[in-house]
């Protein structure tokens, strides 16, 4: 009984991002002026929770802002119930403002692919369902280019034995999601899935890759 219970104790603990916060909570911090924010380059990722993916890119050097949201879907301004659903097409997707100056596209798609696995088809983690796909959503050839050249390395290499998954399609729009999915990982430390999912996930990518990092 009492393994029974800490099972069911678990699922409950590292239940999807699919489960919303009841405070619904608005993010509150100090961020980047929209007049910065109008002079930098945007990026668009997807590769599961997009509590996940947001906190790994603000941890990045030259990243000035990250945006939760939905993007490769068929249907106008989705809701996060909608999303959830799996049936609009669209994928939690995160919109990355960065200084190009300090990171290139190139180094930010080597971070999507360090901190995350391309090789299971619509899941990560615990998370699973098209919406939790991966999936880049380039703007121009150049970011095609750097995409394709990517993937070929890491086939040649770490992948060469395994199927990445990742789907690489053209931006259409993205929808940001609702204000309390906004730095989630930073607001709520407390949150079950943010502890044994997020926190892991992030430190992992630190480990990975810490001259990329914030100092």
């Amino acid at each position: 009984m009492k393994m029974l219970l800490s099972g069911l104790i678990l699922a409950v603990t590292l239940g999807a991002c699919a489960q919303t916060d009841q405070h619904k909570e608005e993010a509150k911090k100090d961020t980047v002026s929209g007049t910065e924010l109008g002079k930098a380059s945007v990026a668009y990722f997807a590769s599961g929770c997009f509590w996940c993916v947001e906190g790994v890119y603000e941890s990045v050097d030259g990243v000035m802002e990250v945006e939760s949201g939905y993007a490769g879907g068929s249907i106008e301004n989705p809701t996060y119930e909608q999303v959830c659903t799996g049936r609009t097409g669209h994928a939690e997707t995160v919109k990355v403002y960065y200084d190009s100056t300090k990171i290139s596209y190139a180094q930010l798609v080597e971070v999507f692919f360090d901190s995350h696995d391309p090789t299971t088809l619509n899941r990560q983690g615990p998370d699973a369902g098209s919406q939790y796909r991966s999936a880049i959503f380039y703007q121009t050839p150049a970011e095609k280019k750097a995409i394709d050249a990517y993937i070929a390395q890491l086939k040649k290499g770490l992948y060469k034995n395994s199927t990445i998954t990742t789907e690489v399609a053209p931006y259409t729009v993205f929808y940001k999601a609702e204000d309390y999915h906004q730095d989630y990982e930073r607001l709520h430390p407390e949150n079950g899935y943010i502890k044994n999912v997020s926190v892991p996930r992030l430190e992992k990518f630190k480990t990975k890759r810490p001259e990329l990092l914030k100092k």
